[in-house]
């Protein structure tokens, strides 16, 4: 196992995670939530989210139903070869939707896709229903906030930074989400290889969330008069589920709402909440629909529900729940309502 203070050698394991003939960018290797602020001032960063704020505007069909669907980053880039993100991309193709325009990631990788997964699978346009409604697939990601899919290999013409970054960097309790080159490192160590955070990453999380939550906010906010939905397909528990409800919702979510540093809570925040009634984002699956699906999980598989943890919480193998059909259903039946009658208007 790589140790957690190699700099050199976690960047060698990043590498590993970007697809060719897409490259890493060392500058954007961010391991800890120090790495993570810093990374708002990078230029690459910078300059991305100066496109989302003010320059990106979707082209989507005509519809009297368009629903903003937000994914979460995968530690796979570029994120549709993901096994997350191809069996929820297969699961809309089967479901009725297909692609509005060919729009595809390089063909070297298309061509290697796994056999059971369609070419459309990776088709990074917009997809459009049988019953004409429109599914426009965003990624929540830090450091980039969010990410439109037909954005994910480039924008304005030049690379985006989708392809080229690795950041593990957010997860406290996965004891590896620390920087011990740098100066301001605070963590304590409990093993060889995790850490503990201290006040300095803590602080660092909470500014680097609430950047997130803000970014995204303003996003859905600009973009409001192109959609009639908003649907995050999120896990519980997690940070990107964090960036998006409201301070109302986080107890009902489980979720923290706020971060101890220096002897002092700090509040994190999510897109919800400054976002008006009509434009929040609704959070799926529920942590009821997740128990749901663990009944069906254990069913399909013939085990008591005790003993299928753990293929539950790698997606039924090598992805997260999000990619199970039995939590799959919940989101298909979000987006399958029929258009209203009039159009959206943007």
């Amino acid at each position: 196992m790589v140790t957690v203070g190699d700099r050199a050698l976690r960047v060698e394991e990043s590498r590993l995670k970007i697809l060719q003939p897409f490259e890493l960018d060392e500058s954007l290797c961010l391991y800890s939530s120090q790495d993570n602020v810093d990374s708002l001032n990078h230029p690459r960063i910078r300059d991305w989210n100066d496109f989302i704020a003010n320059r990106y505007k979707p082209s989507l069909p005509e519809s009297r139903r368009r629903i903003m669907l937000l994914l979460p980053c995968t530690k796979t880039k570029p994120y549709p070869f993901s096994l997350e993100h191809l069996h929820i991309n297969r699961a809309l193709l089967q479901a009725g939707f297909a692609p509005a325009a060919a729009v595809f990631p390089p063909d070297e990788l298309v061509r290697a896709l796994p056999a059971e997964f369609p070419r459309d699978t990776v088709n990074l346009s917009p997809l459009v229903h049988q019953n004409g409604s429109v599914l426009h697939r965003f990624v929540i990601s830090e450091p980039l906030a969010c990410v439109p899919y037909e954005h994910i290999v480039s924008y304005d013409g030049i690379a985006s930074p989708a392809c080229a970054y690795d950041d593990p960097g957010l997860f406290e309790d996965r004891g590896n989400a620390v920087s011990p080159w740098r100066a301001d490192f605070t963590a304590t160590a409990v093993s060889a290889t995790k850490w503990r955070w201290g006040d300095a990453e803590r602080r660092a999380y909470v500014i680097m969330h609430n950047a997130m939550a803000e970014r995204l906010a303003v996003l859905v906010a600009r973009l409001a008069p192109y959609y009639s939905d908003r649907i995050a397909w999120v896990a519980p528990g997690l940070t990107h589920r964090s960036f998006v409800i409201g301070t109302d919702e986080r107890k009902s979510n489980k979720v923290a709402a706020s971060r101890r540093a220096g002897g002092e809570n700090l509040a994190l925040i999510g897109a919800n909440d400054p976002l008006p009634e009509e434009l929040k984002i609704v959070c799926l699956p529920t942590l009821a629909q997740c128990r749901e699906a663990q009944k069906r999980l254990a069913a399909r598989l013939g085990r008591d529900i005790a003993h299928i943890g753990g293929v539950y919480s790698r997606g039924g193998g090598g992805a997260t729940p999000l990619a199970l059909p039995e939590l799959l259903d919940n989101l298909l039946a979000a987006i399958a309502a029929e258009p209203a009658l009039e159009p959206v208007e943007h």
